[in-house]
């Protein structure tokens, strides 16, 4: 099986953080991470010192009008897609957020609501990445987040007229990988304030 280093091709980075959050009631990526940064915060931190060549961070208006009122600033390779339609779901999401990027290569799908990167992980995904067009990471049989797609899988994103479609099975239809990983916060969704306390004291 044809394994690579991951510095020998870039990469990029979209992290989906435009859902409405009904059950939480604000956006999550308001969220603390820790006493210095909050969800989103530290999830850009994690793949800027990956390498990645840039990060798309869609967000519907309600989040990215926190961002501005906060004064939360990212360094120039970071930059934000607003989703007006959030209601769409994540396909919608991902297709502007992919229609974004200054270039076509591998990239990181991350939803705001796992903020848990582990380098180890993104590095198993990525050393896969010539295997398939799909690669996630899975653990004990369980598939999680976040995953990576191909130049291939971009660009049919991209050229796809559809707005709602399912994700999944849309990726689905390309050649895909598990890597088994050790890792049991891939499998963490964040979608409620009982949920969040169960991995964070803040």
């Amino acid at each position: 099986m044809k394994q690579n280093n991951i510095n020998e091709k870039e990469f990029s980075a979209i992290i989906l953080a435009a859902g409405k959050s009904e059950r939480m009631g604000f956006p999550k990526l308001s969220l603390k991470y820790n006493e210095e940064h909050n969800f989103i915060e530290h999830i850009v931190s994690e793949y800027l010192s990956l390498g990645c060549k840039e990060i798309k961070i869609v967000v519907n208006e309600i989040g990215f009008d926190y961002l501005n009122k906060n004064e939360i600033w990212f360094p120039e390779k970071v930059k934000f897609v607003i989703n007006k339609h959030p209601e769409w779901h994540r396909f919608y999401s991902l297709k502007i957020g992919a229609r974004s990027l200054s270039k076509v290569h591998s990239v990181f799908i991350h939803n705001v609501d796992n903020p848990f990167v582990n380098h180890e992980v993104l590095k198993n995904l990525l050393i896969h990445r010539d295997n398939a067009d799909y690669v996630s990471p899975e653990f004990e049989g369980k598939g999680g987040h976040p995953f990576l797609i191909s130049e291939k899988v971009i660009k049919e994103i991209t050229c796809t007229e559809e707005d709602q479609k399912h994700l999944k099975e849309f990726l689905n239809q390309f050649p895909k990988m598990k890597v088994p990983v050790g890792d049991e916060k891939i499998l963490v969704n964040i979608n409620t304030l009982e949920e969040y306390e169960q991995y964070f004291k803040i």
